[in-house]
């Protein structure tokens, strides 16, 4: 017997969070093909094309994928990875590859910042309040400027992790960017992970637990600009689709040591 545990949306789609397979000595591939069987009807299918799959809390991809064995006692998870949605956003710079997960808050959440960090050495990992995230497009443009200046060996900081939380609160005080917008207990954050996709696969199946619902806010536009006292003028005087992302953006990159 193989259980089953199903995660986000494929718990929601089969309307239960643990299954039994029967079928010993068989394949990811065909357990995935019994659990499309077991979706109820006049409800999507499963999509294989973005899940992640763990056997034994050991991710499939890094096993024979899709065509890895599996046997009477083991345990399957499968955890749907939603792209540029709401809990895991996906997108590359520089070659790099780069997730912003959505967290909700936990009790320690500087403790558990530390403790990724320590589990995933060869990862690059920062987490920043929520609410200072506009969308994936400005996250995406203010860690593209972290790491041009690495490249320029122009950091703020003699880390990138720490360079990255400056430009997002669009300061070159490292004491005033943590007070500013680093995490704090009650309070939902995002990681900001950078390296290879299995460890970034393994460090997502592990905060499967605190995943947060919807990654970014549109509150979040009404509190940037009250927080970085950007005016209707400011925002008019650009010329731009996306004003205010540019502004954050601009702020971010002409800070210098």
């Amino acid at each position: 017997m193989i259980t089953i545990n199903l995660l986000g949306g494929a718990k929601k789609a089969l309307s239960t969070d643990k299954l039994k397979f029967e079928k010993d000595n068989s394949t990811i591939s065909e357990l995935l093909v019994f659990l499309q069987t077991q979706i109820p009807k006049n409800t999507h299918a499963l999509d294989v094309k973005n899940i992640l799959v763990a056997v034994n809390g050991v991710d499939s991809s890094t096993l024979d994928g899709f065509e890895t064995k599996i046997k009477d006692g083991d345990t399957v998870s499968i955890i749907p990875v939603i792209h540029g949605g709401s809990q895991r956003m996906k997108f590359q710079i520089f070659n790099d590859n780069i997730e912003l997960i959505g967290i909700k808050h936990v009790d320690d959440p500087i403790g558990f910042l530390d403790d990724l960090r320590k589990k995933y050495p060869d990862l690059v990992i920062q987490g920043i309040r929520s609410c200072f995230v506009l969308g994936p497009n400005h996250a995406k443009k203010i860690i593209a400027i972290s790491r041009a200046a690495q490249k320029d060996r122009i950091m703020l900081s003699n880390k990138i992790e720490t360079d990255i939380l400056m430009r997002f609160a669009c300061t070159k005080q490292i004491s005033e960017a943590i007070k500013k917008i680093g995490l704090q207990r009650k309070q939902d954050f995002i990681l900001i992970v950078i390296g290879r996709k299995q460890s970034l696969n393994k460090l997502f199946y592990e905060v499967r637990t605190h995943l947060k619902s919807n990654l970014i806010s549109i509150k979040n536009v009404v509190f940037l600009k009250k927080e970085f006292k950007i005016s209707k003028k400011q925002l008019d005087a650009v010329i731009s689709n996306t004003p205010l992302e540019d502004l954050l953006a601009e702020k971010a990159a002409i800070l210098f040591r």
